[in-house]
């Protein structure tokens, strides 16, 4: 969801009633933008502290505190302080975290009993972009309903508290080693890495400084890069979005394996002894396969739809029941409880193991991985011997306004061609980008050839109809 753009939510009032409520601000995953660029600029974030402060107040959940974490970026230092001045106006104390990971807010919100914990990232974006986002007391990102409310309070002037009613704020310490210590735990009493060469790639951001000490704790040899953050450096060039200097250190190190973080730490992506890149769908394969191998927690796998074929078959000679939920964790996640499943993800490598943490973790997901490859003793790429990823072609079409491809006879026509073709064997997709006007044309199929020529066919025509 870009900037300015508006989500629709369904809602049902105390009386049953059900209607439509529109969010100004909050997008999938929170608000985010350009730096200095509404909303992202000092003035609305002071507010939007003070409006998270008057609602988490009266909600009665958690103490009086909200944890502050932040990447990073270079605005994070002014952000910080903005939110703080906001939430400190409403009456409410603030914790200072300092530069964190993402899964590391949500798990301290819980453990510290916070009414809820604020992120400042914009993930994978460039150090021009900054974002927020909130978890609730119970580590999960905010509910809708939760969302409106604080965008209600946006729409008033701010009241600064009494000096007597005014919160405090402080500074938490030793949250780095809280969140090491976590995990270190999710692995069992005494397991080691003890053998491993592992490179940490922490994309200069918020895992620089508690990634690499994880994977060293537990006994493994760690040469780390993307350790060095200025401000300005974070994701360029380096980490889960690129990570081809991993590679190549990998290769230069003769490393076991590679791991590629984002700024914020809630995705990984791998690289193998080889310099094969293993992407998100391939490690909840390899999550997956081991936990159902040693009787672990497996009841299912929440991926989205734009989660490979490959995967949902290779799922399926496991007998592991999958499910494909909207693009972004929170849907991910909505279906993950649904479905009372405790794996999920994204091909980017936004893993969820929801027996162990309630959001997407890049660290704990690299490490259910490496335990797999220790336990079974065998190297990565073997691990995922049994994933065959399907080539997969996508055409971006741009269209001038909302379109219905599902009353477009030719549109639907083409599909249901193509789909035959497919003969079971791949899968049509096409859906609205969130972020910009076109429509995403995805096809994926055992035969790299006529997935190129089925994508087309489906591309020309939805151009001819609607572009």
């Amino acid at each position: 969801m870009g900037v300015g753009s508006v989500e629709l939510v369904l809602f049902q009032s105390a009386n049953g009633d059900v209607g439509i409520m529109k969010k100004q601000f909050f997008g999938t995953d929170g608000i985010r933008g350009c730096v200095g660029e509404h909303p992202i600029t000092v003035d609305f974030v002071m507010k939007l502290g003070w409006a998270a402060g008057k609602v988490f107040a009266k909600s009665g959940k958690g103490r009086n505190l909200i944890l502050i974490g932040k990447d990073t970026r270079v605005s994070g230092y002014m952000f910080e302080s903005a939110l703080e001045a906001g939430i400190i106006a409403a009456g409410v104390d603030v914790g200072l975290l300092g530069p964190m990971p993402t899964p590391a807010i949500a798990y301290l919100s819980r453990t510290f009993r916070a009414q809820a914990g604020i992120v400042i990232s914009a993930s994978h974006n460039a150090y021009q972009d900054n974002g927020i986002k909130f978890f609730g007391s119970d580590g999960f990102k905010l509910p809708d309903d939760v969302e409106l409310e604080i965008e209600s309070y946006l729409q008033q002037d701010i009241v600064t508290s009494g000096s007597k009613e005014l919160g405090r704020a402080s500074r938490i310490r030793d949250a780095a080693g809280r969140y090491i210590e976590f995990c270190k735990g999710t692995l069992p009493t005494g397991f080691s890495f003890s053998g491993l060469r592992v490179v940490v790639d922490c994309a200069n951001g918020a895992t620089y400084h508690v990634a690499p000490d994880v994977f060293r704790e537990l006994g493994a040899e760690v040469i780390e890069i993307g350790t060095e953050p200025d401000g300005l450096n974070i994701n360029h060039q380096c980490g889960s979005t690129n990570p081809e200097l991993l590679r190549q250190k990998v290769l230069e190190t003769r490393a076991d394996i590679g791991i590629a973080l984002d700024g914020d730490g809630d995705r990984v992506l791998f690289v193998d002894a080889d310099g094969g890149i293993v992407d998100g769908d391939e490690l909840l394969y390899v999550i997956a396969m081991f936990r159902r191998a040693k009787g672990l927690p497996c009841s299912g796998v929440a991926g989205t739809l734009m989660s490979n074929f490959g995967l949902e078959k290779a799922l399926a000679d496991l007998n592991i029941p999958f499910a494909r939920a909207k693009v972004g964790d929170r849907y991910v996640i909505e279906m993950m409880k649904k479905n009372r499943w405790e794996l999920g993800g994204e091909n980017s490598g936004h893993l969820v193991c929801g027996d162990i943490t309630t959001t997407g973790d890049g660290v704990v997901a690299a490490l259910q991985v490496v335990r797999a490859m220790v336990e079974g003793e065998k190297p990565l790429a073997e691990l995922c011997g049994g994933y065959h990823k399907l080539p997969q072609t996508m055409i971006n079409v741009a269209i001038k306004g909302a379109v219905d491809l599902d009353e477009n006879k030719a549109v639907q026509a083409v599909i249901t061609s193509a789909e035959k073709k497919l003969a079971g064997n791949g899968r049509v997709l096409l859906r609205p980008s969130g972020t910009e006007p076109v429509i995403r044309v995805m096809v994926e199929g055992d035969d790299a050839s006529l997935v190129g020529e089925l994508v087309q066919q489906i591309a020309d025509t939805v151009a001819e109809q609607v572009g």
